[in-house]
């Protein structure tokens, strides 16, 4: 479960990374939102695909990557809740779509990684 764990996260960070280091106000323009400065989603676009690139590493060689892991699953809860309070607040003016599959995917995967992880302890 670890694993499949680790890859479904290294797809979703790389997949919105790519996005938005590319082609972020692509992205801002199929949402329905307001534009802004490319460079605001650029930086993260590389953050998320370095964390991409670091959980595919330790995919391949999960053994004593519990802390990893463990941030892994921090990051994506942190990050889930603060689109979800961007919600509920109404600070989000584009379609819905746009934000509750991010928000879900990333509640889901923290949640899945909590558990996995608990799960994986003698690797980990």
């Amino acid at each position: 479960m670890l694993k499949f764990a680790l890859i479904l996260a290294a797809i979703v960070s790389l997949v919105y990374g790519l996005g938005f280091l590319l082609i972020p106000n692509t992205l801002v323009k199929l949402s329905g939102g307001s534009l802004v400065e490319a460079s605001w989603l650029r930086w993260p676009g590389g953050v998320l695909i370095a964390w991409a690139i670091g959980t595919l590493m330790v995919f391949g060689k999960p053994e004593k990557q519990n802390i990893f892991v463990t941030s892994l699953a921090l990051a994506h809860l942190l990050s889930g809740l603060g689109l979800l309070y961007s919600w509920i607040v109404r600070e989000y003016d584009g379609a819905t779509w746009f934000i509750a599959i991010p928000t879900c995917l990333l509640l889901i995967l923290s949640a899945l990684l909590y558990w996995s992880r608990s799960q994986a302890k003698k690797v980990l």
